[in-house]
């Protein structure tokens, strides 16, 4: 009874799977990534860093004339 189990499923395994696993491998491709815009983001990074340039410039001439 073992045996004949054991041997039922690995013919089925062997047969029939694989058809399973043919017939998922047929899908098309997925579709191109689409663009990022990048617009007011970029701007307060640029923005953003000026400023903090700014400061330390001043911070930096404020203790070589102390």
């Amino acid at each position: 009874m073992k045996n004949t189990l054991l041997t039922f499923v690995l013919v089925f395994s062997l047969l029939v799977l694989p058809m399973f696993i043919n017939n998922a491998s047929a899908q098309p491709p997925p579709p191109p990534p689409q663009d990022i815009p990048i617009d007011g983001g970029l701007f307060l990074l640029i923005a953003a860093g000026a400023a903090y340039g700014a400061r330390k410039f001043y911070k930096q001439q404020k203790n070589t004339q102390e």
